[in-house]
């Protein structure tokens, strides 16, 4: 696997190695050796999450707040997204920074987003199916949601506002300013 470091502070890039033939294709999509020695980070993935949705579904962005925080190592296995994480850590050098990376089902990449991110995506395909794990349990009463079009944030989402299906959830998001930082 190759790991590559983003422009966000503990955010990491990862790209699988596909090893194929006439039947297909094999990779392995996690390895806890490889990724510690890469990043010098050993997560205790405890559960898996899955999603499908369909074009124009933006979903975030999201997080769990305090001591729910979660890591996530995120993948599409169908179709294709673009993927947003923010930085709500407070003591981070890319606090309130963003970045967006295209993954799909065709590039395997997976993005590695540490705790203290806020986390979303854009459904660019027809569909596409969602699969990420995480290193500590959902707690719904820590759910916490930044609104998606937060100015201060100024994510550039690739489907057109008219365009966009968000739940309820999503549109009553916070402001950037009122949400629940890390240190």
């Amino acid at each position: 696997m190759k790991y590559t470091p983003l422009a966000l502070e503990g955010v990491w890039l990862i790209e699988p190695q596909r090893h194929g033939d006439s039947r297909g294709y094999f990779c392995e999509t996690f390895r806890a050796d490889s990724f510690e020695a890469a990043t010098g980070i050993r997560p205790n993935f405890v559960q898996d999450n899955e999603s499908v949705s369909r074009r124009g579904v933006v979903r975030g962005l999201h997080y769990q707040a305090g001591e729910a925080s979660q890591a996530k190592l995120v993948r599409v296995t169908s179709g294709c997204i673009v993927d947003v994480a923010v930085d709500l850590r407070r003591s981070s050098p890319t606090f309130g920074r963003h970045i967006c990376v295209e993954l799909s089902a065709d590039n395997g990449c997976q993005l590695y987003i540490p705790r203290g991110f806020a986390h979303g995506f854009a459904v660019l395909s027809e569909s596409a199916q969602f699969q990420y794990k995480v290193d500590n349990y959902y707690n719904p009463a820590a759910e916490r949601s930044l609104r998606f079009d937060d100015p201060t944030v100024g994510v550039e989402w690739p489907v057109a506002e008219p365009d966009m299906i968000l739940s309820a959830k999503d549109l009553a998001g916070r402001a950037f300013a009122d949400c629940d930082l890390f240190d």
